[in-house]
């Protein structure tokens, strides 16, 4: 953003310097040369006055001679002539009596008007000598241009000055700018994230800035308090809930274990199913906690290696398998990272393994298959069992969506909320011969670093 914000004031300051400097530019370059135009044909009227006084008048010559020293010290070279195109009186410099000055006094004479022209670095001008309808001879005037080029290249030299000084003031000013909005909305940002990785207690400053980012960090500073607020309440609930439901409940188990020894048998089968029930009810309780929990928690991620996770949780599951007779396996390649929640991952698999375990008969496999695509990390659950019809699946991940789940019908609640609060999405499909594939997106490292440079390998604050 700094980047861009800089580039586009610096580009209207580049546009706006062009659109003045140049036709500044243009037009006291205009004005220069009108002005020294001018003032050599000004010149050359004075010379024309004097000469006339001489020619006409047949006063001495001395005030034209003295007007042509004059225009010898300024640098000039001038030349006076008579009606036949002979020269009368001229400085010592003969640039004004050159072929080219004696093609221009016989178009003056013949003509009866000033004329100047232009030729290389020279100015040439040539004013008739008496009155419009009798010329008694013609003043000629050549100027060197040299000092026009002087002064038009001060002009352009201090123009591109001012132009670079410009520039330079317009960069600063872009740069100030630029890190005046983006340096609070960057905090926001950062606030942001260090919000949804689970620091809540996290503020962003609301004093600098333009407006509307002082509003949008005062909004975010609303809503990260009334989280913060909404998230204590949750976990206050969570614990409360497990102070009043599990105690009570263990209790409960322990009174029907004292009063199985001393009933009859009837009695005995009555209390047997008492406690299975118990036992459902302490199952359900504890389910509902982990889907709390897996809701309320924003871990922070760090890299993952799933072909390790995988490795230990189908080791730790194999017992279960071999008792169930039903072949687990596993296909991921070594290396495969993903960013996640510490002990995220171990969750889900824990969860999605235990249900393929109950699924799948006697017989038959359990395989999770892991691998990269793209940025992100996908990592598979297959089981040959019989699988869910499409209603089922479509409510799958809500609390008590399976009604004909064997257990709590919350495992796949929990994964649902353990993937999608680390940045992933779980979808169910059909295993290809019968059974059910529960599919994870998990994020990679690659995408970590992709979107946020600075995140450390290690995930270390």
């Amino acid at each position: 953003m700094n980047r861009r914000i800089a580039l586009s004031v610096l580009a209207l300051v580049a546009v706006l310097l062009v659109g003045a400097v140049l036709p500044l530019g243009w037009l006291l370059g205009e004005r220069e040369q009108t002005s020294f135009r001018a003032s050599a044909e000004a010149t050359g009227r004075t010379i024309a006055s004097t000469a006339e006084e001489h020619l006409s008048d047949h006063k001495p010559a001395t005030p034209m001679l003295q007007v042509l020293d004059r225009a010898q010290d300024d640098g000039d070279c001038a030349a006076v002539y008579g009606t036949t195109g002979q020269v009368l009186a001229r400085t010592s410099c003969d640039t004004a009596t050159s072929a080219e000055a004696t093609t221009l006094v016989n178009a003056v004479l013949a003509e009866n008007e000033p004329r100047t022209r232009q030729s290389g670095d020279l100015l040439t001008v040539a004013t008739p000598i008496g009155d419009a309808e009798d010329p008694v001879g013609v003043a000629v005037l050549t100027r060197s241009l040299d000092p026009l080029h002087d002064r038009l290249a001060a002009v352009r030299g201090w123009l591109t000055l001012i132009g670079v000084a410009g520039l330079l003031a317009g960069a600063l000013v872009s740069i100030g700018l630029a890190r005046w909005v983006s340096r609070p909305l960057h905090e926001v940002d950062s606030a942001a994230q260090r919000l949804g990785e689970g620091s809540l207690e996290v503020r962003a400053p609301a004093e600098s800035g333009p407006p509307e980012v002082r509003r949008l960090a005062a909004t975010f500073n609303t809503m990260a308090a009334r989280t913060e607020a909404l998230v204590h309440g949750h976990r206050t609930v969570i614990a409360d809930v497990s102070h009043q439901l599990r105690t009570p409940l263990a209790a409960l188990r322990l009174r029907l274990d004292l009063l199985a020894g001393d009933v009859d048998s009837e009695a005995a089968l009555e209390l047997v199913g008492a406690q299975e029930e118990i036992a459902r009810l302490s199952r359900l309780v504890d389910g509902l906690l982990a889907v709390a929990r897996a809701e309320g928690a924003v871990p922070r991620p760090v890299p993952v290696r799933v072909d390790e996770v995988v490795s230990e949780r189908l080791a730790a599951w194999e017992p279960v398998a071999g008792e169930r007779r039903v072949h687990l396996s596993a296909r991921c390649p070594r290396g495969l990272e993903a960013f996640l929640g510490a002990e995220v991952l171990e969750q889900v698999l824990d969860n999605l393994v235990a249900n393929a375990l109950d699924a799948a008969r006697e017989g038959g496999q359990v395989q999770v298959v892991a691998g990269s695509e793209g940025d992100t990390v996908r990592v598979a659950v297959v089981d040959n069992g019989p699988g869910m019809s499409a209603s089922a699946q479509a409510a799958a991940f809500r609390r008590f969506g399976n009604p004909d789940a064997r257990g709590t019908g919350l495992g796949l609640a929990i994964v649902h909320r353990l993937v999608t609060s680390n940045g992933g999405t779980t979808r169910l499909q059909d295993t290809p011969g019968g059974g059910l594939t529960v599919v994870l997106i998990l994020p990679s490292t690659r995408l970590a670093k992709r979107t946020d440079p600075g995140t450390s390998p290690e995930g270390v604050d």
